[in-house]
Parts: C-alpha cells; structure tokens; sequence
C-alpha cells in the first residue's frame, strides 16, 4: 500500500477507534411544517417544479391521510406542495426535512430538484410505510431569507394514503459537519469495472448523472448489486489550496476505494470481481480522507474517482455530508462529537 492510501486507511481507523457513532443524528426543531399543505391527485412530472402555481389546488391537513380530507376511497398517485421561508443563517446549518410516515411510497424534491425518496413506485411497487421519512437537505439547494419549497410525489396503494403521520418539521442538526466546499449534487456514474476509469484524462461524457448522496437504487437503479464507479471534476477555490484538506463522502455501501488525480487516497475493504473484506463496519461509518496537498496545491482542477462495490439492498453514496472541508474544522467536530458521547 502506498503512502498516500495508508493515510487515507488511517483517517477512517481513527474514527473507529473512537467509538463515535454516526448512524444517527443529535437534532433539534429548527420550523415546523405541520397543518395546511397544497395538495392535488394524479401525477404530472411539472408538479416538482420551483415555480409551479399550486394555487387552485386544495388545502389539507398534513400530518392525516387524505381519506380523511374528502378523498375517501382513493388510491394512486398524489402531490402536496408546501411554500416556507428559512431565517437568513440557514446556510450555517445542517437542516433535516422530517415527513414521518408516509402511506405508501414517495420522492420528495427541495426547489424542483429531487433529493430522495422511499419505497418504489409501480411497476416494480414496494411499499414503505413504515419507514420515518428524514431526509436532509442539501445545503446548495436551500434559499436562505427566501421561500423555498418542498414539493411530495405520493403514491398509495390501499387503505389509508399520504403523510399520514408523525411531527412534520425541518430539524438542524446540533454540531453539523458543515463543508467548506460542497459536492452534493450530481455526479457522473457507470456501472461495472474498469482500473482506468481512476483517470484524469478518461472521458466520461457519456456515462449517466446521479444526486450525490443517494442510493443509486432510487435512480434508476433498481436491485443493482455489484461494481460501480463514481466521477467529478471540480475547481478547488484558491482560498483553501493552502490548507490542510479532507474529503468527505458521506456514507457508502458498502466498500469504496477513492481516488483523486488518479492516485488511491483511502479505502474502506479490500475489492475484487469475487468478494470483498469490509473495515469494520464500512457501509454505517461516515467516509472522512486526507487529502495530499501535492494533489491539488498546484492543480487547475481535480478529479475524483469512487469506486463501489454492492453486496446487498442499497448501494453506493447514500448519505452526506458530502464535500471539502479543512483539517482543522474537521478534526474539531469529532472532538466536540466525542466528548459530547462522553457525556451522554
């Protein structure tokens, strides 16, 4: 192993051996969204849309199931719509978008862009029911001092449909992991293997786009298990090519080995064609890796390549945070994490 993935390694073993846990989130009510949604049935794929005029549709209560709103008996798709204003700092938050229960399957966009979902949509239906929708939102989509809105596709099957319960809210995070330059959103993504597609110079023009993070599953992805690669190129800005950097990728299932300018900085198993050997508990452990300066102090632009490998269920960048963040900001977190588990 070369130095530069020892180093990668080793940023994720010391996460681990702290004993922090970062499957759930410490959060606290931030705006409640509960009562009067705009809501209409059927589906049409411009409902998603930022300025979409709802105005004609009808007014119910979220959280309750539209049976019990004048839509008795009804089944299939539904939208709800619901316009709000984030206080100006909301950009120094990490802001989770609560929708409790939802009857039976839905996908939710923040200001017309899609930033997840639960359940599956005929005509490979599966319900979710059961599941508490809590879905964070993207810190680039948000329109701090401005209205944003949340707009719910919905499809039910039986019984009971819609947001049927739970305290409807947006919740920020206490001790958010707050980036310096975000990359959430959509990256370039290919099923399959191929070592080169860790290079620079490999054109992938042609390959597919998908929202960073979220499994690839609910793209278009449907029971996929296996390889797949990940890509962006960015501009790094110049304020921060003089600072001690790591790259934060979220969560991953279940094993990744990354690479930025073609070099492999970290990995969380080892990967091949026939199996794999997970670090740990890889696919629950936030990804957190150094970066070498000597990548990117004198480089135009940056590549990074992800490469995943699937077993089961979902797969592949399926929560943030996701993004650039100095060394110093992020060893602080841990630690004020740490401590706070101490406490608690």
């Amino acid at each position: 192993m070369n130095k530069m993935a020892a180093l990668g390694r080793y940023m994720m073993i010391v996460l681990w051996l702290t004993g922090i846990s970062a499957v759930g989130q410490n959060l606290s009510d931030y705006i409640s969204l509960n009562g009067l949604w705009y809501f209409s049935i059927g589906d049409a794929a411009d409902r998603a849309a930022y300025d979409y005029n709802h105005s004609s549709w009808e007014q119910v209560r979220v959280p309750n199931s539209w049976e019990q709103q004048g839509f008795n008996g009804y089944d299939g798709y539904a939208w709800y719509r619901k316009a709000f204003t984030l206080p100006s700092d909301a950009h120094q938050h990490s802001l989770w978008l609560d929708l409790g229960y939802i009857d039976d399957v839905d996908e939710v966009y923040l200001n017309g862009e899609r930033i997840n979902g639960s359940g599956q949509f005929p005509p490979d239906f599966k319900t979710a029911y059961n599941a508490h929708r809590l879905y964070q939102l993207p810190n680039q989509l948000i329109k701090p001092g401005n209205t944003n809105i949340i707009a719910v596709r919905v499809f039910d099957a039986y019984n009971e449909g819609g947001i049927v319960s739970g305290n409807i809210r947006i919740r920020s995070e206490i001790n958010p992991l707050i980036m310096d330059y975000g990359l959430e959103g959509y990256w370039k993504f290919k099923t399959g293997d191929k070592p080169y597609y860790k290079a620079v110079e490999y054109n992938d023009s042609t390959w597919d786009k998908i929202w960073v993070p979220r499994p690839w599953e609910d793209q278009g992805y449907a029971r996929y298990d296996g390889m797949a690669w990940y890509r962006l190129t960015i501009k790094l800005p110049e304020h921060l090519k003089n600072t001690k950097l790591v790259l934060v990728l979220g969560k991953i299932d279940d094993v990744d080995e990354v690479f930025v300018n073609g070099q492999l900085i970290g990995q969380t198993g080892e990967i091949n064609n026939s199996h794999f050997t997970l670090y740990g508990e890889a696919w629950r452990t936030q990804r957190g890796y150094y970066l070498p300066t000597e990548l990117y102090q004198s480089s135009e632009s940056i590549t990074i390549a992800v490469r995943v490998q699937d077993r089961v269920q979902s797969g592949g960048i399926y929560q943030g945070p996701v993004g650039i963040i100095t060394m110093d900001k992020y060893i602080d977190y841990w630690n004020k994490k740490r401590y706070h588990n101490k406490d608690h």
